[in-house]
């Protein structure tokens, strides 16, 4: 049960993203997006999107001064960069480059686990 001293807070207003989307009915938008996530997942593999995995707030310029504003003095290093049509608050691309140059190959794309492969049949 949840107390009302502390309400819920969403953080994407999902009625508005329906309607952003031309569906009449929330519903409809829920089983398009349902569907949307199940055609992604039988796709190929994601790929990774710099935009999405790196950066703090992705949108208009407005949304994304708006966040770098309500953060404050935690944005104060982070830049606002524009790639294709969008906009984002990152960091400055050299903020870690020194401190883990040479030691993220384990992070490389060849060594990964499918979601879909047990452990026993994974590539090693």
């Amino acid at each position: 049960m949840r107390s009302k001293s502390h309400p819920s807070v969403a953080i994407i207003d999902v009625r508005a993203l329906s309607e952003l989307c031309g569906f009449g009915e929330l519903a409809d938008f829920q089983t398009a997006q349902r569907q949307w996530i199940e055609q992604a997942l039988e796709g190929a593999p994601a790929v990774r999107d710099e935009r999405w995995s790196e950066a703090i707030a992705v949108g208009s310029l407005a949304f994304v001064e708006r966040v770098k504003n309500d953060l404050g003095v935690k944005a104060k290093h982070r830049d606002v960069i524009e790639a294709d049509g969008s906009y984002a608050l990152r960091e400055p691309s050299d903020a870690y480059a020194g401190k883990f140059t040479g030691k993220n190959e384990a992070l490389s794309s060849e060594n990964s686990l499918l979601w879909n492969e047990s452990v026993d049949h994974a590539r090693t």
